[in-house]
């Protein structure tokens, strides 16, 4: 079947995308993997287009809000309002409607609490090798194992090395075969080149030669300076103090080392790439690690007089900032920044306020930016691609330390470049001096081959899962579920590995003790040649149990910490404790303990969301209220830390290698939200060196979120409070909350 008529594209479908058309309209499920920019969310506008036209529901999952709400607007104009939904944390739109774009978190908890879902016939996984983020990929994987084996799963992903492990391990969670569709080539090619101020813009193997020639000119540098400075040394200056002002031995170190200094490669800056690039590859994408240097390096540019808009993209550019004005809040448009989108040149990061991000979103894919500065997050999956993709450097902070770039987290950026049916070639430039070269050479060689690292499973049951598992199954059922995870068939190959090696050898050893008995006897009868073979034997086949049984033990563990911390009864049924981790899905055993010490029941709204909000997040590096915590805001914060830093939940973050966020700081912040306050307001009581307001307004969705699951606590035990509680939440649901984009 040809690709939904309701789709107008102006070009012929590649033939991976047709193949994985036709599989769907067979109702197989579908794993495609194919490169950044290559066209697999037109696979999903099919599958959705196909399911309305039959009167079906499809719910598509997405791993960052930006990519949802970019899906959500897509279908909306295709479709129309009434066939599509938008299902967020903090904000629901036609949540009954036939097509549901929510985040993969909100799927696994209707899943997981056995909300019906009539007539669900296909879920789209985009960015399924989420499944092995370290913090949230459970949650993929949570999805798969409990949704219907009848329905079916399109998954997205860029290209992986263990793809067929994996589609093996999706056929055999769903209980059905799903079809691989691999796709290797771009339609637009991608071309890698490395810049700095000496080679300019050149490929890997020339970038190398270049780089043997500066390492022969730094050593010849070196000897000459040896050299000198050794003849300075002598021929003066003996007789005086090292360090006096006219000491031959201090004179002549200082000479050779600024002459060293001197002769020495400049620093390639961001502007050096932009006078290389400014010709032929614009518009382009830089990426940089900081956003700091974002809004730096993007107010550096503008500074130098550069304006890359003229005529009608100029008087589309007012237009679209004249429009922003008339309906954005006070202020968030200052001049300066006018002047800089109509320049074009912007920036974005994660911490950008909302409505500006929304209106750097609109005018890069109106084309009307031609250099935006931006962090990582404006990789993933979002359809705005550029001539050019450049990246400031090849080390991230993975949240632990800073580590070079995956092979998959540089594709994800270099997949940006190249605009289909506008340019035959993008261009993916890495700034790289030559003494950096050396660390990062071979990770280079590694970008340039394409073949990412493969796809682990991270699978860790949340509390609140494991309640919610026992609230509705027994242990068989429990055990059969978690059973298929990714993890589970990783450790089940192992295990069978290693238990038939250990057949082998006692095969062996048979042979050689002459015995057909299956049981061998006890390594201490055996000949002292063959004790170490029999206790190798009995090695693998205890590592293979403890490979086997490792999931139901980590899940039999967290059943036995809610049980001893009085959850739970001995027998399963739930206390207090266990009724409330059921509800809550974030910093769940923080948050009950909090509960049942009486800390939440009689704060005041506000106040109370205060607490919520530094129960979220914390505030970004560099960033710090203009006043101290004080008053009776302090002696909560007191009265928490203690929770916090107590046996309970120091257990529970041990348990569940997973962090709990807690910011005494931001209490007055949330409570200024919640009295009122405007987002500007909020803004002149923090110290910040970068916009930080998309940050707050993030951490007041989430502080929502939390206090609708409270709200769902109280609901029997304290009906008037859940009210209070809901009414908080609504009135907390500001418009820069609910800015879809």
């Amino acid at each position: 079947m040809p690709l939904h008529p309701s789709l107008d594209v102006s070009f012929e479908l590649d033939a991976f995308q047709a193949k994985a058309i036709d599989h769907l309209d067979a109702n197989e499920s579908v794993l495609v993997c194919a490169p950044t920019g290559t066209g697999k969310t037109l696979i999903a506008d099919h599958l959705v287009a196909c399911a309305l036209e039959r009167g079906e529901q499809v719910i598509y999952t997405a791993p960052v809000k930006a990519l949802s709400n970019q899906k959500y607007r897509d279908w909306i104009k295709v479709h129309g309002e009434e066939n599509v939904g938008l299902i967020t944390g903090d904000l629901v739109i036609r949540r009954d409607a036939p097509c549901r774009v929510m985040t993969t978190e909100i799927l696994r908890n209707m899943l997981l609490t056995g909300e019906e879902i009539p007539n669900l016939k296909q879920v789209i996984l985009d960015e399924i090798h989420f499944l092995d983020d370290r913090e949230r990929g459970t949650t993929w994987e949570e999805v798969l194992i409990y949704l219907d084996p009848s329905v079916q799963v399109l998954g997205l992903s860029a290209t992986l090395s263990n793809v067929q492990e994996f589609a093996h391990w999706l056929s055999d969670v769903r209980g059905r075969k799903t079809a691989v569709i691999i796709e290797e080539q771009r339609a637009v090619p991608l071309e890698l080149m490395l810049f700095n101020r000496e080679t300019g813009l050149t490929d890997i193997d020339n970038f190398e030669v270049a780089q043997k020639r500066w390492r022969r000119n730094q050593a010849n540098l070196e000897a000459s300076l040896h050299q000198q400075g050794h003849r300075g040394g002598r021929g003066r200056g003996r007789g005086r103090g090292k360090g006096g002002p006219s000491g031959g031995r201090g004179k002549g170190r200082g000479r050779g080392q600024g002459r060293g200094r001197d002769r020495q490669s400049p620093r390639t800056r961001h502007l050096d790439v932009f006078q290389r690039l400014r010709d032929e590859h614009l518009p382009y994408l830089y990426f940089v690690f900081s956003r700091h240097q974002t809004e730096q390096f993007a107010r550096n540019l503008h500074r130098k007089g550069h304006a890359l808009l003229e005529g009608d993209a100029l008087r589309k550019s007012r237009a679209a900032l004249d429009d922003f004005e008339r309906r954005s809040s006070d202020g968030v448009l200052t001049h300066d920044l006018r002047k800089m989108y109509e320049s074009g040149i912007g920036f974005h990061h994660a911490g950008l306020h909302v409505q500006l991000k929304g209106l750097v979103e609109h005018l890069y894919e109106k084309r009307l930016l031609k250099v935006l500065y931006c962090t990582s997050t404006f990789a993933l999956g979002i359809n705005m691609p550029a001539r050019t993709v450049v990246l400031d450097g090849l080390k991230k902070f993975d949240g632990r330390d800073f580590n070079p770039l995956t092979v998959r987290q540089f594709l994800q950026k270099a997949g940006r470049a190249g605009r289909r049916g506008m340019d035959d070639v993008g261009y993916v430039v890495v700034r790289m001096d030559h003494d950096d070269f050396g660390e990062f050479q071979h990770h280079v060689r590694r970008y340039a081959t394409g073949e990412s690292e493969k796809v682990r499973s991270s699978f860790g049951l949340s509390f609140n899962s494991v309640v919610n598992l026992l609230a509705r199954h027994d242990r068989d059922r429990i055990q059969e579920l978690i059973s298929r995870s990714f993890l589970s068939f990783h450790l089940e190959q192992r295990a069978s590995s290693l238990e038939q090696r250990a057949l082998s050898l006692e095969g062996s050893l048979r042979i050689t003790l002459n015995t057909e008995s299956k049981l061998l006897p006890p390594a201490h009868t055996m000949p002292q040649s063959l004790r170490s073979q029999a206790r190798r034997a009995r090695k693998w086949r205890n590592q293979a149990s403890k490979r086997r049984n490792r999931v139901w033990d980590d899940f039999e563990e967290r059943v036995c910490f809610l049980t001893d911390i009085g959850y739970l009864n001995h027998d399963g049924t739930f206390r207090e404790g266990g009724e409330v981790v059921q509800k809550l899905q974030i910093s769940e055993i923080f948050v009950t303990e909090l509960y049942l010490e009486g800390i939440l029941d009689h704060l005041p709204p506000t106040r109370l969301f205060g607490l919520l909000c530094a129960l979220v997040q914390n505030l970004p590096r560099g960033a710090q209220p203009v006043r101290k915590l004080r008053g009776e805001a302090r002696a909560l914060a007191k009265r928490v830390n203690r929770i916090r830093y107590g046996d309970v939940v120091s257990r529970a973050i041990q348990l569940s290698r997973q962090e709990v966020d807690w910011c005494p700081d931001l209490i007055p912040f949330g409570e200024m939200w919640a009295n009122g306050n405007s987002l500007n307001e909020i803004m002149e009581e923090l110290v910040s060196r970068t916009d930080i307001s998309g940050d707050m307004v993030g951490g007041f969705r989430r502080a929502r979120d939390l206090a609708g699951q409270l709200a769902e606590v109280w609901k029997e035990s304290n009906p008037e409070r859940s009210q209070q509680i809901r009414t908080l939440v609504r009135a907390t649901g500001r418009d820069e909350v609910e800015v879809i984009g």
